[in-house]
């Protein structure tokens, strides 16, 4: 588990965005079963996190067609809820960062931390955009 006064810069980089954090098994059920489109972001302290994940998923976000939701969870922290998500995210392995798209309760696209690491942010929110254009 990683200091909360080492992560909070980390949380804040998404939820000042509007990111809603989750941080308990419950919460990501709820967040992933809601209609619509549900976008989760498991963050992390890694570098591509802040270099490539971070910065990706706010940008993606300007697009005419976006998730109805937007979540994050924090790997080395909310372990319940970064599980929970996990489970969500069968049958790809766990990853962190990763980024998954939900429809009404149903994984329906994923990036998984080798689709994000070494690969530039606005790479990474086009690939977003596109599952956005097709599923939201």
């Amino acid at each position: 588990m990683y200091p909360e006064e080492l992560v909070q810069p980390m949380r804040a980089d998404l939820a000042n965005f509007g990111f809603e954090e989750l941080h308990t098994s419950q919460e990501v059920n709820t967040a992933i079963a809601k209609p619509g489109t549900t976008l989760v972001v498991v963050n992390s302290v890694c570098g591509c996190a802040a270099a490539n994940a971070r910065p990706a998923a706010k940008m993606s976000l300007n697009n005419t067609k976006k998730p109805t939701h937007a979540v994050t969870v924090f790997a080395g922290v909310d372990k319940e809820a970064v599980n929970a998500a996990r489970e969500h995210m069968v049958p790809f392995p766990p990853s962190s960062p990763c980024m998954a798209l939900f429809k009404d309760g149903e994984l329906v696209h994923i990036l998984e931390r080798h689709h994000i690491e070494g690969r530039p942010a606005d790479m990474i929110a086009e690939n977003l955009m596109d599952a956005y254009n097709e599923y939201c």
